[in-house]
């Protein structure tokens, strides 16, 4: 006898388990979580996932299922989706084949009736949930009217076969038997009368069933009816609420500062909408994503629900979750409320109308192979590269851009917890990138003594300088400090090689930032910035690697990631994660985003091992986290940025000429002037020239230098003494280097990180108001 086929699952049934899922010839076969409901497959990673992220899922009623061997079997859509399945064992694969082919039926069944009911009590822009009830239980009425029918035939059978038997009985009682076996056909002849009976009675009650099924049927279907467009009209609803709450929002970032009378202590300066939402981890099914790894170290869940508090406005809602944890004030409320430098409660007056538009870059071609071929291996800082690789700023300019979002700053000086400030020294170290993404333009080298000040005192409390302190190895020196309570230094020399197919660049020496009031000091250092396609196809930037920002008074600790692109990376482009945590390794907040679009904060309300493990087989930290809330995010680019050189706002007037700036200063030097006007041609031999006149005054300084170390006029210097200018020192060596000392900034050794360095010294801007610039090497 064959194996008894199993029921048809009724309405609703859902199938589930685990099955190996074909990815790629990388990963091979992964296990997944598959269920199987309402004619649907879909898969997860987890089980923990099924309520927030499907992986994929395949529509069953149009679909192909084949087996392939005792385990492994295929299901396909007909060339879109096709999974490639593998079951632990026969028996298994067998239970799913019969659940999907059932599956597969009834979908279809489904479908075709639902194509077959185009009557007036489906409208045909309803939603497809109320339909598919509505689908269900007409198709549950035809199952149980077609059983129905199906025992109506059988007591036809019945009543048509008892009749024939109880001829045969009567006719047997004729013939002349035993006494006993007369007795034993009439006891047939009654338990066969009795066996119809009860037939056609089972038979009248299923049709009453049917008539009671079929009587309330209609009002099932206006019941479901009701139900989905009231569904419907809710969506409208809040569709349109969420459309109306976001141009508030919109409004309200892009609004005028108002006077205090006028402003809403309840709405918070950082409250911005986070944006559009995260999309899933697979914008669609592919098949090739679904092989990679999370690269994330750490996992992030919604804390219990216990953590949150009731409070009565956006700001304290925040200021709970942002706030100290022995619940002082948080920033949010204290600066919004009485501090008179707020942005909310004092409008700020431009002192100039700064310029919005640069000349259009020209489309000039050149041949770039016949350049780069005899570059390979070299130090990028040493090849005379043509302006048409240039974009019109010098590397002082594009150092002093790290101040785009000079607010993070200013919002981290009013922080009472060193904890919430370190989140806005992480979001502000990650800004200083967004500017970036699509600036494929190298910028000039700066020419030894060369300055640039950014004095934005009294539009945005802040002013800055920078100077080219060393050439070889290239080094800028950057001071930069606020009337809002921060001192921002650096050092930056350039490590650079050019490998063909990709240009490094690895940025050396440690930022440092001071807050006063706190007496915080912070300090990192840059990751590495890579430019693909040098030789073929598009230029692209990323950026990738590891900072530390340490604390060094209080020992706090922000671990920031910047994830490489991969294109076997599920994960979106240009991801950043941190974590910061306090001197115990305690961690409060968790950082994410990315690096060219925003950065979100939550803070941690638990954390434990646990998850799935990592690439390296550790397992991931699991933190339970309250809502994330948006600490930074990039301004859009002005309109026409692409013909400008993807420049910022801040960017456009970097290079605009003004008055009173030091002779050194990079707006004043003509190379890069003519290049921004388009005349290239004009730009490249004026930039020779200035290589030359630095070369010349180079020699110039070692030949002092030699001459003050041997005073024998004549004589060969000693070994190592004159350095031809095709030769770097290193940056870490100790020995002779150059005799030139830079005017505004002295070398010392940092006392934080023991490295040696350059600090400002002072007296910049006291000359700057004297106008006594007498001081100042001719550079130009």
């Amino acid at each position: 006898m064959s194996e008894p086929k199993a029921p048809t699952p009724a309405p609703g049934d859902t199938y589930k388990g685990w099955l190996f899922k074909w990815t790629n010839y990388i990963k091979g076969y992964q296990r997944r979580w598959f269920v199987l409901s309402n004619g649907l497959l879909s898969y997860y990673r987890t089980q923990a996932e099924m309520g927030h992220t499907c992986r994929g899922t395949i529509n069953l009623a149009t679909a192909n299922i084949a087996v392939e061997d005792s385990c492994n079997f295929v299901i396909s859509n007909g060339g879109t989706q096709t999974y490639h399945l593998k079951a632990s064992s026969e028996v298994e694969r067998q239970r799913w084949i019969t659940a999907l082919e059932l599956a597969k039926a009834k979908a279809f069944r489904m479908q075709a009736e639902s194509d077959d009911s185009g009557d007036e009590s489906t409208p045909p822009a309803a939603g497809q949930g109320g339909g598919a009830r509505n689908s269900e239980v007409q198709s549950t009425l035809r199952t149980l009217g077609s059983k129905v029918e199906d025992l109506s035939t059988c007591n036809d059978l019945i009543a048509k076969h008892g009749s024939a038997l109880q001829r045969s009985l009567s006719e047997l009682e004729g013939v002349r038997l035993g006494g006993e076996t007369s007795e034993k056909i009439r006891q047939v002849t009654e338990r066969a009368t009795l066996f119809r009976i009860t037939s056609n009675a089972m038979i009248n009650a299923c049709r009453d069933f049917l008539a009671l099924a079929q009587a309330h049927s209609k009002r099932w279907q206006k019941a479901l009816q009701a139900e989905r467009e009231q569904r419907v009209r809710l969506e409208e609803t809040l569709e349109q609420l969420a459309k109306q709450h976001n141009h508030l929002e919109r409004a309200f970032r892009g609004a005028t500062v108002l006077p205090p009378s006028q402003s809403n202590p309840a709405i918070d300066s950082k409250g911005s909408v986070p944006g559009k939402g995260d999309a899933s981890d697979e914008d669609e099914e592919n098949e090739f994503f679904d092989a990679c790894e999370d690269v994330q170290e750490f996992i992030t869940v919604p804390a219990d629900p216990k953590y949150h508090r009731r409070s009565g406005s956006n700001v304290s809602g925040i200021s709970s979750e942002m706030g100290m944890d022995d619940g002082t004030t948080s920033l949010d409320e204290q600066s919004m409320a009485s501090n008179p430098e707020s942005p909310q409660s004092q409008e700020v007056v431009p002192v100039r109308k700064r310029r919005t538009r640069i000349p259009d870059k020209p489309n000039y071609s050149l041949n770039l192979w016949s350049i780069m071929k005899n570059c390979i291996g070299k130090e990028l800082s040493k090849i005379p590269m043509p302006v048409n690789f240039n974009e019109p700023l010098s590397m002082l300019q594009r150092l002093s851009e790290d101040l785009e979002y000079y607010e993070l700053l200013d919002r981290g000086a009013k922080c009472q917890s060193s904890l919430e400030q370190m989140c806005y020294v992480a979001a502000f170290t990650v800004s200083s990138y967004s500017t970036t993404v699509h600036r494929t333009g190298k910028p000039f080298n700066p020419l030894l003594g060369e300055t640039f000040e950014l004095d934005r005192l009294q539009e945005s409390g802040y002013r800055s300088l920078c100077e080219q302190v060393s050439h070889h190895p290239p080094a800028a020196a950057h001071h930069a400090i606020s009337e809002r309570g921060w001192t921002l230094r650096q050092e930056i020399a350039l490590a650079s090689k050019f490998r063909g197919k990709y240009l490094s660049i690895m940025p050396l020496g440690s930022i440092h930032c001071i807050f006063e009031k706190s007496n915080n000091h912070y300090t990192w250092k840059k990751v590495t910035t890579t430019v693909h396609n040098i030789i073929v196809g598009k230029l692209w930037i990323d950026q990738s690697g590891e900072i530390d920002i340490v604390n060094h008074r209080t020992g706090d600790r922000c671990h920031l990631k910047f994830a490489p692109y991969s294109y076997f990376s599920r994960d979106v482009a240009r991801k950043v994660t941190g974590v910061v945590t306090d001197k115990d390794g305690k961690a409060h907040y968790v950082l994410s985003g990315t690096w060219d679009e925003k950065m979100e904060c939550s803070r941690v309300m638990q954390s434990s091992r646990g998850g799935e493990n990592g690439a390296d087989g550790r397992q991931k930290t699991v933190y339970q986290t309250l809502k994330a809330k948006e600490l930074w995010r990039k301004t859009p680019l002005p309109e026409g940025a692409e013909n400008m050189y993807y420049f910022s706002t801040l960017a456009l007037t970097l290079n605009e000429s003004e008055e009173g700036v030091a002779p050194t200063d990079s707006r004043k030097r003509p190379d890069q002037r003519l290049m921004e006007q388009g005349r290239w041609e004009e730009a490249n031999a004026e930039k020779q020239r200035l290589e030359e006149k630095q070369r010349t005054a180079r020699r110039e300084r070692e030949r002092e230098a030699n001459r003050s170390t041997n005073p024998e006029e004549g004589k060969e210097p000693a070994d190592g003494a004159l350095i031809e200018d095709s030769i770097s020192d290193s940056p870490l060596k100790s020995g002779h280097q150059d005799s030139y000392k830079a005017m505004w900034f002295d070398r010392c050794v940092d006392q934080m990180t023991g490295e040696p360095t350059h600090i400002y010294r002072g007296g910049y801007w006291e000359t700057k108001e004297q106008g006594n610039w007498d001081s100042c090497p001719d550079i130009f």
